[in-house]
């Protein structure tokens, strides 16, 4: 501590000091006042990790119980660690153990990076991981590395494989008491994206006309209790108590629409609900969550009804209007019967293979989930509108797939678990925490703690020596202004006026 007071008093004082007659010579450079004041204040925490770093080490190796266990084998070895601060260098002793295991092997050991949690191939440190996740959550790997920590970052292949091995933490907390709704809501759809390759390069597949099979998806499906103003007077609505999973095929299917249940069933007093909608657009993966609970009801996305219904009707030039009323009011009040004999007539009206073909796949489209449009249609007590298609952009396709990018699958679905956990307003920091190795303890580490009475023990003997050190510090920081000096930058501030 003493290098860094020392440091403080001869360097940084000076330092700022250095900036401070720079801005009273051109005071309309706050700004650059501003940038030379962090970049000293972040050297000089750096030096302050660097030193408290090396403090511990030395108390290490005074105590009591570590003279008991373990034997220094070097005493300096040194290791680095990139911090938001910067670089941080320092020197621990690696120490062997005077209890031999099993095979009777010596146990060596940096007793140091186990009391601070720092695994053997650890570097970097929770604050910088939590810095990428941040930023490679919005913006790109690329743009991730270089804000990682400051003056220098890490390399897009760093954060790629930092986020491709990223575990990630249960979706959901267990509440004390469950929440009472009437109504729950579930919506569910798909991103679509690009492929690079699924596995390992080279290993997508070409179709019959030579084309590559590079197409794939990630899921999400968002839980929700219903609708809001976004303010008193507001025509924007919000949803209330929303709760995202994001997934890539990485995922089976059942287990993720279980993870979901579970959230619900944890969440809710689920015998309260008077019914839980499911709203989506009818995809094969989505229709087997609604088997999974009770008083669920599947309804279809209004958007994907509309567009069905315009592709059967796009060959009906001036009747449109009139026909897609007569399907709506068809699919609405009528059987599935009386739908398919109005397909029928406006077959008709077409020749063209082409039409038909589309006629006949909307069709089908909608008679499969006939029920579930019908829901839609009636409006039925508790149903509100999908808000699927604008979720799938802000929260999957605005940062995966609406540009040129393409991913692995394990990418997409890591991306897509690191949205899901952003969305659902957790702290990246805390996810960096979770990424610690579980360090094996070594022989005889658990008993070298530090405690209070440790440090205040240790710190009492060098307690006056320090002051003394201190002290002439001390005296040249207050100092370090002269009225002279005082005198001088009045005069340059005068200057300015």
């Amino acid at each position: 501590m003493e290098e860094i007071i020392k440091y403080f008093a001869d360097v940084f004082i000076t330092n700022l000091y250095d900036a401070k007659i720079d801005f009273y010579k051109n005071p309309q450079s706050l700004a650059e006042l501003v940038i030379a004041t962090k970049k000293e204040t972040d050297e000089l925490g750096r030096l302050f990790i660097q030193s408290v770093l090396q403090e511990m080490d030395i108390l290490l190796k005074e105590l009591p119980k570590r003279k008991r266990l373990w034997n220094v084998e070097h005493k300096a070895d040194a290791r680095q660690v990139l911090t938001t601060l910067g670089r941080v260098t320092f020197t621990r002793a690696l120490y062997v153990s005077k209890n031999t295991n099993s095979d009777e092997k010596e146990e060596l050991c940096y007793l140091l990076d186990k009391l601070i949690g720092l695994g053997d191939n650890q570097q970097m440190t929770e604050d910088v991981m939590a810095n990428i996740y941040s930023e490679a959550v919005q913006t790109s790997y690329r743009k991730a590395g270089e804000v990682a920590s400051i003056p220098e970052g890490v390399t897009k292949t760093t954060v790629k494989n930092l986020l491709h091995k990223t575990k990630f933490p249960k979706n959901f907390q267990i509440p004390e008491i469950k929440k009472e709704v009437d109504y729950l809501y579930i919506d569910a759809d798909e991103d679509h994206y690009h492929l690079q390759f699924k596995d390992v390069r080279g290993d997508l597949e070409y179709n019959d006309y030579g084309r590559k099979l590079n197409g794939s998806i990630n899921k999400i499906i968002y839980v929700f209790e219903g609708i809001e103003p976004e303010a008193p007077r507001s025509k924007r609505n919000r949803l209330v108590g929303t709760h995202y999973f994001c997934r890539g095929d990485e995922q089976d299917n059942k287990e993720l629409w279980k993870e979901v249940f579970d959230y619900v069933e944890a969440t809710y007093d689920v015998e309260k609900i008077k019914k839980i909608y499911i709203n989506a657009d009818g995809g094969a993966w989505i229709k087997t969550g609604y088997r999974g609970l009770a008083n669920v009801t599947f309804v279809l996305d209004e958007f994907h009804i509309s567009e069905h219904v315009s592709r059967m009707i796009s060959h009906m030039k001036d009747s449109k209007d009139d026909v897609r009323i007569e399907i709506y009011k068809t699919i609405r009040s009528k059987t599935n019967a009386d739908f398919l004999k109005l397909v029928d007539r406006l077959k008709e009206y077409t020749s063209s293979e082409n039409i038909l073909a589309k006629i006949s796949a909307s069709a089908d489209y909608i008679s499969s989930n006939w029920m579930a449009a019908k829901y839609r249609l009636r409006k039925h007590e508790g149903v509100l509108a999908c808000s699927a298609e604008g979720h799938v952009y802000h929260v999957l396709s605005s940062r995966m797939s609406t540009q040129a990018m393409g991913w692995s699958k394990h990418g997409a679905n890591q991306m897509a678990r690191l949205r899901e956990y952003y969305y659902n307003d957790e702290d990246m920091l805390e996810l960096a925490k979770f990424q610690k190795e579980e360090l094996p303890m070594a022989a005889g580490a658990k008993e070298v703690i530090l405690t209070a009475n440790d440090v205040l023990a240790s710190e009492k003997n060098k307690r006056s020596q320090l002051l003394r050190e201190y002290g002439k510090y001390s005296e040249a920081i207050h100092s370090s202004m002269s009225v002279q000096n005082s005198k001088q930058l009045l005069f340059m501030l005068n200057g300015k006026l």
